[in-house]
């Protein structure tokens, strides 16, 4: 029989103990591990408020190191509703143009939901830190409204548009085992080194031509 672990509250802490008491920053896991494909639990205080800043702290470091502009609970293994989120790299003037890409001041979020604002699309390559080596383009909705829980517990709302919309919603996905090349158009699918030589626009339009998407 599959090694499917039960997705419960003891699996959790569980998993959060292994973290807090590793020593070392965790290991993202990839494409394929079991908890990226399921249904992250709401956060409910199964974890202490100590631990969960803790939590917070590892994962943001993890993030940064890796690097990435978010990372989600359950890409270190845990199936909780948490991610962290921050985009503080240098980019050129035409790419923050064309993604509209501005800083993103560092957070977290618990229990997130998203709603769109409007019906606008954007499409962009986005890789993961969960499917190392690849990236492939995705439509996003271009606003969003995010509900959420801050780390202290406060329900909060918040409106995001361009990339910051884009990085909220692949952060919320995974939340529900969802990866972004579930959305993606399968064909953008390029390694890094090809998305490097061939790709590396401000937009996707040369790689819809060259690729037939």
């Amino acid at each position: 029989m599959p090694n499917t672990p039960l997705i419960d509250d003891s699996y959790l802490q569980e998993a959060v103990a292994t973290v807090l008491e590793s020593g070392s920053l965790p290991q993202i896991v990839q494409a394929g591990h079991p908890v990226l494909r399921a249904q992250a639990l709401p956060f409910a205080g199964q974890v202490s408020a100590h631990d969960l800043a803790a939590l917070i702290a590892i994962m943001t470091e993890t993030m940064r190191a890796a690097p990435g502009v978010g990372l989600a609970a359950p890409q270190i293994g845990i199936p909780l509703q948490l991610a962290v989120l921050e985009d503080q790299y240098e980019v050129t003037p035409d790419n923050a143009m064309a993604r509209r890409r501005e800083p993103l001041e560092l957070f977290a979020i618990l229990n997130p939901r998203y709603t769109p604002v409007g019906h606008e699309l954007a499409s962009h390559y986005e890789g993961c830190l969960s499917m190392s080596g690849w990236q492939g383009v995705v439509d996003r909705h271009a606003a969003v409204d995010l509900a959420y829980d801050d780390e202290h517990g406060s329900a909060r709302t918040a409106r995001f548009t361009g990339w910051q919309a884009r990085i909220v919603q692949h952060e919320t996905d995974h939340l529900s085992g969802t990866l972004y090349i579930d959305k993606a158009y399968t064909r953008s699918l390029a390694s890094n080194v090809n998305y490097s030589e061939y790709w590396a626009n401000p937009d996707v339009t040369d790689a819809k031509a060259g690729l037939n998407f």
